[in-house]
């Protein structure tokens, strides 16, 4: 894929949510590395950002672990262009498994291509999301599809969570005994179609980006069940982590008023 020009003031800002928890933002979307750097230089990569940041990610990485530091797997939560974007480049650096949900496969192994985004909405972002990559790429040498059951082979303090809508084989990550969340783009924590929001990273909850988003019934879904787990820390694909009460409250808020707030107009 091709480099994109969108950023924000945010890129390159690392987040250590907890220690073996860490957000990184890669010019506006976010990804997350898993590991304690005082324990181990292992860690495990969650999603792998904008198209041609590689190096970026990689950078980030050493920064975070150390010049010897070791990926052990790449976990994706979907595959839309903004989270699979440096897949090609770290996987030539990183020869590692790549786990999704296995509805998600068709996108990930070049079968389909996601289907076109919905303009209708108000933002500028929206309308340019017709020049958004939507087309599948092809891992099959890396995929490794998630068992049924709900467990991460790599990571077993964690599960993950089904949480279709934004597509259709979308995961959020969960750790029960700290109750910490990876939500992906299940919900966000800027309005995703506004430009100047986006570039300056405005703090706002929301449900998943419009424009690229599949099925909303099952988006409210989801949020509903991300909420019934009661999240202390929340990582988001977009916008900064939430934690604590600011995370609970504006989540119920969210998960109650979903279908007035969040859904376009021309899908009600």
């Amino acid at each position: 894929m091709k480099k994109m020009p969108m950023t924000s003031v945010a890129s390159g800002m690392g987040i250590e949510v907890l220690p073996d928890l860490y957000h990184y933002t890669v010019q506006i979307v976010n990804i997350a590395f898993i590991g304690n750097p005082s324990v181990s230089n292992e860690f495990i990569l969650v999603d792998a950002g904008m198209p041609d940041s590689h190096e970026m990610i990689i950078k980030a990485a050493q920064e975070r672990f150390g010049d010897d530091c070791v990926c052990k797997a790449i976990i994706l939560t979907h595959g839309h262009f903004d989270h699979v974007g440096a897949l090609e480049g770290l996987l030539k650096k990183w020869d590692v498994p790549v786990y999704a949900h296995s509805m998600e496969k068709p996108y990930l192994s070049g079968e389909s291509n996601y289907p076109p985004p919905n303009t209708e909405e108000a933002g500028l972002v929206a309308k340019m999301s017709t020049t958004f990559p939507r087309h599948s790429i092809d891992i099959s040498a890396n995929l490794h599809l998630l068992p049924e059951d709900g467990s991460i082979p790599v990571l077993p303090d964690w599960r993950y969570v089904h949480t279709p809508g934004h597509t259709p084989g979308h995961i959020s990550l969960f750790r029960k005994n700290d109750k910490a969340l990876i939500a992906g783009d299940a919900f966000i924590n800027v309005e995703q179609e506004k430009l100047y929001d986006v570039l300056t990273q405005k703090q706002e909850i929301h449900g998943p980006p419009q424009y690229f988003t599949m099925d909303w019934q099952a988006s409210w879904n989801s949020v509903k069940t991300l909420t019934e787990l009661q999240p202390s820390v929340a990582v988001v694909g977009h916008g900064l982590p939430l934690a604590d009460d600011e995370l609970i409250t504006n989540l119920e808020r969210l998960s109650r008023d979903f279908g007035e707030t969040e859904i376009p107009e021309n899908k009600k």
